[in-house]
């Protein structure tokens, strides 16, 4: 459990801080406000000064009547409960994308294609190799250019609906790495012994260089770009 403070200094400015991590064996709200307790007293504060507390939206966190919060209510009323912003914002992003049948069916395939690529070590090595190999003949030709910072070691990380951020990610992984990522499922498509990879590859192949799949990821990419700097913020 990350604990995180903020408060307001004497010249009135708001300060937030990293308090800590605790770790916790048992989840349920009982167990966390005991090491929520535990943490603020090392510290020198206590729940009875707290005016405020947030959460993402899991059940023994936000908990109406047997929650992290409840427990915190129930010892100092003073103490708000309001839902994580951030968090908030990223379900009505996923949920509004899912109501959209072209949407849900990119974000779907989005998810197989890292799967797919991902689902052994072997592939994520073949992975990295080609997108290795693509960028030094892309340095050599003059199409891109080196400089610290710059073409940095990337990974397809699968997306979650409660990993802020995630989606964008995870979008602009695919779009870095493209040529890679096709040439692994060619692999794939070309090598598979089992039939199931091996047209689940072929198929994410016609997928993902239709003019379909392409249009949507970069119109997600522009759109979930904003939204993630507005979740930053939050």
């Amino acid at each position: 459990m990350a604990v995180i403070v903020r408060y307001v200094n004497a010249r009135g400015q708001v300060i937030e801080r990293f308090l800590g991590i605790e770790k916790i064996s048992d989840t349920t709200s009982y167990s966390l406000k005991r090491a929520l307790d535990v943490m603020l007293s090392s510290h020198g504060l206590s729940v009875s000064r707290l005016r405020g507390q947030g959460y993402d939206g899991a059940s023994n966190m936000r908990g109406e009547f047997h929650g992290l919060q409840r427990r915190i209510l129930d010892e100092n009323p003073y103490a708000f409960y309001i839902h994580c912003f951030a968090h908030q914002l990223q379900l009505v992003v996923v949920s509004v994308a899912k109501s959209c049948s072209s949407v849900f069916d990119f974000f779907h395939i989005s998810t197989l294609i890292v799967n797919t690529v991902n689902a052994s070590c072997k592939r994520r090595d073949q992975l990295a190799q080609q997108h290795h190999a693509n960028l030094v003949n892309k340095l050599d030709s003059g199409e891109i250019f080196s400089g610290r910072g710059k073409n940095q070691e990337t990974i397809l990380a699968r997306p979650g609906d409660t990993r802020w951020g995630s989606h964008h990610k995870t979008l602009c992984c695919i779009l870095h790495m493209w040529d890679a990522v096709l040439e692994v499922l060619e692999i794939v498509s070309d090598d598979a012994t089992n039939g199931k990879k091996k047209y689940t590859a072929s198929g994410l192949l016609k997928q993902i260089e239709s003019f379909e799949y392409v249009l949507i990821l970069h119109l997600m990419i522009r759109l979930l770009r904003k939204t993630n700097d507005l979740s930053q913020c939050l």
